[in-house]
């Protein structure tokens, strides 16, 4: 039989206390859309994971307008040219 004490495991490191009012990231995942300028407002949505609340207004107002934007310029493009008009009857 073994006298010997079991040795303690080392103590984990303690994570530090988080103050729950400060800023914290929300790590949502954001998948890219292939689009530039839709990726660019997305990826606008983190940097309000460093601010305080009454300072994400700012941000999400600015990505909306991005967004806007981005389906503004969908209607101004030209589509495709319209088919061709069918002869009409001859007299």
């Amino acid at each position: 039989m073994d006298d010997a004490v079991p040795e303690t495991p080392p103590a984990a490191e303690e994570e530090p206390a988080r103050d729950s009012a400060a800023p914290a990231p929300l790590n949502v995942p954001r998948t890219p859309t292939g689009d530039a300028g839709v990726d660019a407002a997305l990826g606008r949505l983190g940097d309000a994971d460093h601010l305080a609340t009454d300072g994400h207004v700012e941000v999400y107002e600015d990505v909306h307008r991005g967004l806007r934007d981005a389906l503004t310029a969908l209607d101004v493009r030209p589509g495709p040219p319209a088919p061709p008009t069918p002869p009409g009857p001859r007299s």
